[in-house]
């Protein structure tokens, strides 16, 4: 059967390694934090080693039912993926959360390897875990990305501008329009489009934004972002 020792070893490596993942996650604001990964990292350990020594262990008391590990890895998944799905919402017309919650389910999976008492692999894959989450971030931050977001635009009716209008004041602040939709509302007082919007310039909606605060005829406009 497994020492003590091991299994203390084991379990410390574990909650460590889930620790170092919330702390990343607690550092940025999301939800789901320190604690949580540093539970979850534990909890995953903790189950790979009540299967080794229900499995592997040549001290376990014959004639007792063994259990399965590949279904204990299993439960322990399918758990995570209930408690990722929990950090996960919408936020107007963005998702948020999806990182959260694949760090999550990774950290479990990190945990398990610990608790087998796999430790080159888990701190392999703890290491791939960290590097996606703080090199990529910063990788991810200098690319040249579109950014999207859906538009709302009111004008008095009799002041709207035309749709070659409105694309010419957007493309002056490196916005391109697309997808555009007309209504006209409030017994015609008010003309509405309805947009998708995208840029390659950080700063470029806000800009736009502050441009549109003194457009005539505005009554007013919504920009929400969408998620990369």
């Amino acid at each position: 059967m497994l020492q003590l020792t091991q299994i203390a070893a084991n379990l410390a490596l574990a909650w460590g390694a889930g620790a170092l993942v919330g702390f990343e996650r607690s550092f940025n604001g999301r939800a789901a934090g320190f604690r949580t990964h540093a539970l979850v990292a534990l909890a995953a350990a903790s189950v790979m080693i009540i299967s080794y020594v229900a499995v592997l262990s040549p001290g376990y008391p014959a004639g007792l039912m063994r259990l399965d590990p590949t279904r204990l890895a299993q439960g322990v998944m399918t758990g995570i993926g209930f408690l990722g799905a929990g950090v996960i919402f919408k936020e107007g017309v963005s998702v948020q959360g999806l990182t959260t919650a694949a760090s999550i389910w990774a950290t479990a999976g990190v945990g398990m390897l610990f608790g087998l008492g796999l430790w080159a692999p888990g701190g392999m894959t703890l290491v791939g875990v960290l590097v996606t989450l703080t090199v990529m971030r910063w990788v991810e931050g200098r690319f040249p990305w579109r950014v999207y977001a859906m538009a709302v635009f009111r004008f008095h009716a009799p002041l709207a501008p035309s749709e070659t209008e409105l694309g010419k004041l957007l493309g002056n602040h490196d916005v391109s329009l697309g997808e555009l939709s007309y209504r006209l509302i409030q017994d015609g007082e008010v003309f509405e489009y309805q947009a998708n919007i995208e840029t390659r310039r950080d700063g470029a909606f806000r800009d736009l934004a502050e441009r549109l605060r003194t457009l005539p005829g505005l009554i007013g406009y919504e920009l929400s972002r969408i998620s990369k």
